[in-house]
């Protein structure tokens, strides 16, 4: 039988990199020792306020078709921290729900990019990004930030990187899996572009609540780039809501209506009792509290790996700013990423994943997720430091 040209565009090199993730996952079936540092899945429960306003859905019967956008209080509430964050002027017309930011990055891409359209990425990327975009039609043209320094943007690279195809700029700050947030300087370089060659932006910010060091920005705040931005966001790292697929857009009205067209062929509305948690989470205090509480939580365990890293000549990293991974150099090693980390795996029980499918740029490191307790973030410290005894 003969298969639709798409289904080339979502398999490949970026879906092969979890090939290890899933042996590992195997592997602990069978080992419970396993350390799974390959996904970033929260290992805390949604706080307990979203929880039971979800159940009080349930059992009051929200279970029905819902507004296809979203319901009017939750989009409210979005679009008002929005504004009171960045400063951008938004009402609820401006946003819609989707099932979290990768349904928000697919159908944004769908809603803006055509066949010979050519969109630039800043990489390292996050690993679907590839395929929306290669689904449009549209040609992904990767532009490297630079790894000599500290993965910060590289301007030149990205002014050549224009063409009169260009039709978007898509990057996320913080970056996954760099964990770099773009400064001001850098986005307001992006912006300027942007406004110069008339392109759409991108700006995915689902780490934007996860914060170590520094201050988030939001282009769409910038100097006329309201109506050129799209910014995506999601309750699912910052609030531990991964399964929930609780996520939305804020964009342009006109762009936000036909994103809401393309949900009711797609998906036909979050539910009722998904949007009643998710607006638990935004304005409860505990679970606010409770999100605060993670955002230490994953402080701490960054730096207890960055101090492990650190004691050992043959591995560099650079000190995430934000999210739950931290890239780790391992070329002075003498193996490549892919080779790390299956002999991590084989050695120690400690599954990573190679951070070659996140771009080129990032092709000698290994992405680390620190998703697990402090005890188990401890003994794969230990055996990190006896592995490494093998490069002595």
């Amino acid at each position: 039988m003969r298969y639709a040209p798409l289904t080339q565009a979502i398999q490949g090199e970026t879906v092969d990199a979890w090939d290890i993730h899933f042996k590992a996952t195997a592997l602990k079936e069978e080992d419970p020792g396993v350390i799974i540092l390959s996904i970033g899945d929260p290992d805390f429960d949604t706080p307990p306020a979203v929880v039971e306003a979800a159940v009080y859905g349930l059992r009051n019967g929200d279970t029905h078709y819902v507004e296809i956008e979203g319901r009017d209080p939750l989009r409210s509430e979005i679009a008002r921290q929005h504004q009171a964050k960045c400063g951008q002027v938004v009402s609820k017309e401006n946003v819609i729900l989707l099932a979290g930011a990768q349904n928000a990055l697919f159908s944004t891409s769908l809603c803006i990019l055509a066949p010979g359209d050519e969109a630039i990425v800043l990489q390292p990327m996050y690993v679907t990004y590839e395929a929306c975009i290669q689904l449009t039609g549209a040609t992904l043209v990767p532009v490297a930030m630079d790894k000599h320094n500290d993965f910060r943007l590289d301007p030149d690279a990205l002014a050549t990187a224009i063409t009169d195809k260009t039709r978007a700029i898509f990057f996320a700050t913080p970056n996954n899996p760099s964990g770099v947030m773009l400064n001001r300087e850098e986005l307001q370089f992006i912006a300027d572009l942007a406004i110069k060659h008339d392109l759409w932006v991108v700006s995915d910010e689902v780490y934007s609540q996860t914060i170590f060091e520094g201050e988030h920005l939001s282009i769409a705040g910038f100097p006329d780039m309201a109506e050129r931005t799209v910014t995506l966001n999601s309750l699912s790292k910052s609030y531990a809501m991964t399964g929930w697929r609780a996520g939305w857009a804020i964009a342009p009205e006109t762009l936000a209506k036909h994103l809401s067209n393309l949900s009711l062929c797609m998906l036909y509305g979050l539910p009722g009792f998904v949007q009643q948690a998710a607006y638990a989470a935004l304005t409860d205090k505990s679970a606010i509290e409770a999100s605060e509480q993670m955002r230490q939580t994953y402080q701490r365990r960054r730096d207890t790996l960055v101090a492990c890293f650190e004691k050992h000549k043959n591995l560099s990293c650079v000190p995430p700013e934000a999210s739950m991974f931290l890239l780790v150099d391992v070329s002075q090693t003498g193996l490549n990423a892919q080779q790390f980390a299956e002999a991590l795996l084989e050695f120690e029980r400690i599954g990573v994943l190679p951070a070659t499918a996140f771009g080129q740029c990032a092709s000698d490191y290994i992405r680390i997720s620190y998703v697990v307790d402090d005890e188990q973030l401890a003994d794969a410290c230990s055996r990190i430091d006896r592995f490494m005894t093998r490069f002595n």
